[in-house]
């Protein structure tokens, strides 16, 4: 039985929320405010650790809140960006109460080996390694206690955080993207879901030899115990002082595992964090963690594709379409300019035919940040901008993956990839086969 969502529980989240990384958060609000003396990079520090510290949702808002252009310094922004990737593990004792209420006392004899240290530990729960007893190796991903409480709680600090923003910030409503949030953190506590989307990528990538992906358990399985097929793999970071045909070659693979089930299926994976990949021997890529997933309504793809040719033909009537596809809505002549600012960015190495790096700045902790800051100060001054939930996830991912493309510093042609993308498979193509994946995976 899930964990529920209790009056006790916000209340003790609210506290230690409150009184330990939201704390020092306003203690840095106030300096940014009021002038006042702040050590940032010792503030910092204290914060994230008390934020891993605490666990749950409040790390991957966190995560978020680092990429929103100027709302947090440089120093806060580096160390909130780590929170999700080294998470502290929780200990043996609760690991032992929780596969009990989830697979009954006898839970252990259910597998051959159950490792007792977790081998990654992320902002909802953690993983651990073990054997069942037909030799397959497996990864059980067991989430943290009282995770229902703390992402009401959690959803309400962020209200607040919104709410002191916006005091000096009206250039961005921030209501959808606090909406989007929370109805994606709310799904990611479902483990059973998550399976669903796991069966929805393995329909969607079925054939793609560059591309692998677990498979459920769920005779060891519920909604907060997620038991895998163990995939073996180096993090991606170890390629890094690869040779350059090693490194395009798992950017290729990584492009199609993004952009394939986003363009042929209107479907993105929200979550393009280094640790959600693996790379193995043949340089094929392991696909992991399918809880933050999005399922786009086919018109919105179409205003994805409409948007690149857009800019690529400088066909402004087209370009305000598609922004109005994408769920933009009462935009000025002046805030289309500026918004196209941000798509030239997002789109640029796409529309660039020939080989090429992703960016050349060589800093993948900053990629974008200079353009979205100065698409922010603008919108500021012209007036506030309601952003369409669909631009939330969409927008993170892709600047995520050109952070990832950014460490592999692979060289390619992004546009050739792109294109022959969208042109295998028409924008009115998408809905059946949308349909019939969801049907198949069982998220019809």
């Amino acid at each position: 039985m899930a964990d529920t969502n209790t009056l006790g529980g916000r209340l003790s989240r609210y506290a230690r929320v409150g009184g330990t990384g939201l704390g020092l958060a306003a203690q840095m609000g106030a300096a940014r405010l009021f002038g006042g003396g702040h050590d940032k990079a010792v503030g910092a520090a204290q914060l994230r650790a008390a934020l891993g510290g605490l666990k749950g949702p409040v790390m991957k808002i966190a995560q978020i809140i680092s990429t929103i252009p100027d709302a947090v310094p440089p120093e806060y922004a580096a160390e909130l960006s780590q929170l999700q990737a080294n998470a502290p593990a929780m200990g043996w004792p609760f690991v032992k109460r929780r596969m009990k209420a989830e697979l009954g006392p006898d839970w252990e004899a259910k597998y051959a080996s159950f490792e007792h240290e977790a081998a990654a530990a992320a902002s909802l729960g953690q993983v651990h390694r073990a054997t069942t007893h037909d030799g397959v190796r497996v990864a059980a991903k067991l989430q943290y206690p009282d995770m229902a409480s703390a992402v009401e709680a959690d959803l309400g600090q962020l209200d607040m955080m919104f709410g002191l923003y916006a005091r000096f910030d009206k250039s961005i409503d921030t209501g959808q993207i606090h909406q989007e949030l929370a109805d994606r953190l709310r799904e990611e506590l479902d483990y059973e879901h998550e399976a669903k989307n796991l069966a929805l990528y393995r329909a969607m990538l079925e054939g793609e030899a560059g591309v692998h992906l677990p498979e459920v358990l769920p005779a060891l399985s519920s909604r907060r115990l997620l038991t895998m097929t163990w995939l073996d793999g180096r993090p991606l970071l170890d390629f890094k002082v690869a040779d350059l045909a090693t490194r395009n070659t798992i950017a290729q693979n990584l492009f199609r595992a993004w952009y394939l089930p986003l363009h042929h299926y209107g479907v993105i994976h929200g979550d393009p964090h280094l640790g959600n990949y693996t790379v193995r021997d043949d340089l094929s890529i392991n696909l992991l963690d399918f809880g933050c997933v999005r399922v786009f309504p086919p018109r919105f793809i179409g205003g994805v594709v409409d948007l690149y040719r857009a800019i690529q033909g400088g066909d402004e009537a087209l370009a305000v379409d598609a922004f109005e596809r994408w769920g933009f809505t009462g935009l000025s002549r002046e805030i289309i300019d500026t918004l196209l600012v941000w798509a030239k960015f997002l789109y640029g190495p796409l529309l660039d035919d020939r080989v090429r790096v992703i960016d050349a700045s060589g800093n993948p902790a900053t990629y974008g940040r200079e353009t979205a800051q100065a698409v922010h100060r603008r919108l500021r001054e012209l007036g506030t901008v309601t952003v369409p939930r669909e631009f939330v996830f969409m927008d993170r991912a892709a600047i995520g993956l050109g952070g990832v493309f950014m460490h592999l510093q692979a060289e390619l042609n992004w546009h050739d990839m792109f294109n022959e993308m969208i042109d295998a498979f028409p924008v009115d193509k998408i809905a059946a086969k949308q349909a019939a994946a969801l049907s198949r995976a069982g998220l019809a």
